[in-house]
This record gives C-alpha cells, structure tokens and sequence, in this order.
C-alpha cells in the first residue's frame, strides 16, 4: 500500500504543459481538445529527478561520460525491491537511448533471416522497426476472453527470428499471466526464435497484480533466449530523456549488443541518462507508489463511467482500450468522432495492426481537474 497520498505530489492539482514543446498536446491540435493519445503523462514527476538534474546542471562540465558500475547493481535492487525477483547485475546493460532505439539495435544485432513475430493488436512500433530494419515480420491475432486477451497457446509459425511482446500489454494494460508467458518462451524456443520482452510498463503495475519479468520468470534453461527491455521513461515520466536498460542474460549476445551498439555510435552510460535514472531509481520509490494510487483510482472512475465499452480492464499503467461502437462511435472514423463531439483526442486503433480496427486508446494519466472534465465531456455521447 502506498504510504504517500497522492496529493502530496500535485496530481490532484492543474498541471500545465503549456511552453514545453509537447508531442502529445501538440498532435490534440485545436485548443481547447483534451490530449489523451500519446503514451505520456500530464502529471508532475519525481521531485528526486528534478533535484538530481539541477543539481548536474551547476556542474558546468557536460563532456563524454564514463559507465557507471554501480547503476547494474542499482536496477537490480530495484527488480528486487519492487517485484520480488532476482536479476544479476551482469546481465543489465545502460543504455543512452530509448526502448524503441534499444529494440533496432537489439534487431541489427540478432538480424534474424526468419520472420519476426508479434501479437496484434500491439504496439505499433514493433511493425514499424521491422520495416526499417528491412525484417520480415508476421502479426499473429490475440484471441479476447473475459479477462481480455489472451497469449497465442499454439505452435508457433517455424521457423521464427524474434517474438516481439510488450508487457504489460500496449494497448490493453493487461498483464500477462506468468504462466502464460513461461509457455509462450517455450514456444519461442521450439521455434528457434529470441523472446524479446518490452516491460516499459511493468513498474506501473496498479495494486492487487502482479508483473512477471521475463527473464527471471521464465525457466533458467530458456533464459540465454529472453531479453527485457526496460526504462525509467514510462514509470517517472521523463520519456524526453533518452535512457534504457536491457537485461541480457545471454553473454555472448550482450558482447555481440555492445558492439553494434559501439558501431552506432553509442556507449553505455550518458551524462543525463545516468544522472535522471540514478535518482529515479534509488528515491523514486514513494512517487510511484502516490502515482499508482492515483491511476487506480482514475481508471475505477473511467471504466465506471465507460462500462461495456472497456474491452479489457486496465491491470497496468494508464491506458484504455475501448470498443468504437459500444461508444456509438463509427469504427472507422472513432478518432475523429469523439474529437468533435467530445473534444477528446486519442490513438486509432488501426495503430496498433489488424486487431486494433474499431478500437480507441485513450491515456487517462491526467491531473484531477483535467479527468473531471473528461468525464463531464464523455456524457456528450449519451447526448448523440
């Protein structure tokens, strides 16, 4: 249970972006639209990070920065602390770069001949960096039960490069059973294929779940198999800052990682990488836990509000995945409609593959005042 209210962070407060050069209010485009598309907090982060950072900045020295030993140590505390689970250090990799130029690295690395598989509907830039990478790449649809959906539990198409999987899951914020997703490794083996686990949302697992880490989930013979991709990025809301982490078991491909890595131009460390996920990790713990209380009891407000229309209830960060037409949306134009009925802006389902059509995602990572608005704006649909 949380021991810090979240009030004492200011989420039940205004919080205005405004000047800061927001991708996300800035793709809601008229004023006056509520911006809930982006995978990006509208909620003040860590006072620890900001702490951090201006205290770095009076050091006027911003040079080439080496690797910090004690930041492999650092996230394994942190794997120990908030999930349970046992992670050696030797297998994390610092990274200066996002998860999404993690994963192109990770792909340049393995550069697997076989297609690379992913669910759909998923994370669209799975699809998106196969193509750019020039990798075949084959979409497999997630089947939906009464918990929402559900990982493949069949063979896997043979043979396979890489199986790409966010989890939590992105769009729905379900978290995938650990059980299932012991099976589905197995499978990735049988198939010849790496299990690459993107986990960006595993740290906002709300209260009552539980998030599996792939690597420290799976069965040790499996895991030279299964890398994690993980970020301070998503958890304290400092996406802007560049920085992730791998955890790689497998030693020879972590030695082949840094290379590829090295030939990008790119080394372990980074001066504001290290500076942001240092404080992150080591004092952030009571921001999140205020942060988790808050968006749990948003999501309990929406989905009461949305009912039917949530097609999967969120277990994880703070996104929502609803059904077009239950909303009386059209399922091919559901962005632009609830935009001019509702003034609420939102990712298109279609984003997110084949499975997504007739699907809306909506961030409700929003301060008070702005999510009492949304939900005053909602009854507009009852009106149509």
């Amino acid at each position: 249970m949380p021991t810090t209210a979240p009030d004492a962070f200011g989420f039940a407060a205004p919080f205005d972006r405004t000047g800061t050069g927001s991708s996300k209010w800035a793709r809601a485009g008229a004023p006056g639209v509520i911006a809930m598309g982006l995978a990006d907090m509208d909620l003040p982060g860590p006072p620890a990070v900001a702490a951090a950072l201006e205290h770095r900045a009076r050091h006027r020295a911003y040079g080439y920065t080496v690797c910090d030993p004690a930041g492999r140590a650092l996230v394994a505390r942190w794997y120990r602390s908030r999930h349970g689970v046992e992670v050696d250090p030797d297998w994390v990799l610092l990274l200066p770069c996002g998860p999404r130029t993690a994963l192109r690295l990770l792909l340049e690395t393995v550069r697997p001949q076989a297609p690379v598989l992913f669910p759909t509907p998923e994370w669209g830039g799975f699809a998106q960096l196969c193509r750019a990478a020039g990798l075949p790449y084959r979409e497999l649809p997630l089947a939906a039960g009464p918990d929402g959906y559900r990982l493949p539990d069949g063979p896997l198409p043979h043979p396979a490069g890489a199986v790409l999987l966010s989890s939590p899951h992105n769009p729905s914020a379900r978290v995938w059973p650990a059980a299932d997703l012991r099976a589905l490794a197995e499978r990735a083996a049988e198939a010849g294929a790496l299990l690459v686990s993107d986990e960006v949302h595993g740290d906002l697992t709300h209260p009552g779940y539980v998030h599996p880490v792939a690597v420290a989930t799976v069965d040790a013979a499996l895991r030279p198999r299964v890398v994690t991709l993980n970020s301070v990025g998503k958890t304290f809301n400092c996406s802007g800052l560049p920085s992730s982490f791998a955890l790689v078991p497998d030693p020879g491909l972590r030695a082949r990682f840094t290379e590829v890595l090295a030939g990008f131009g790119l080394w372990e460390g980074g001066l504001l990488e290290q500076t942001v996920q240092r404080a992150a990790l080591a004092e952030g713990g009571p921001w999140l836990d205020a942060l988790l209380a808050h968006l749990a009891a948003a999501r309990a407000r929406l989905t009461g509000r949305l009912g039917p229309a949530v097609r999967s209830a969120p277990q994880s960060s703070y996104l929502l995945w609803l059904d077009a037409a239950a909303l009386g949306l059209p399922p091919d134009g559901a962005r632009r409609a609830l935009l001019e009925r509702c003034g609420l802006e939102a990712s298109d389902g279609a984003e997110f593959g084949p499975g997504g059509r007739g699907a809306l995602r909506l961030n409700y990572a929003l301060p008070g005042p702005v999510l009492d608005a949304v939900l005053e704006r909602l009854e507009r649909l009852d009106r149509r």
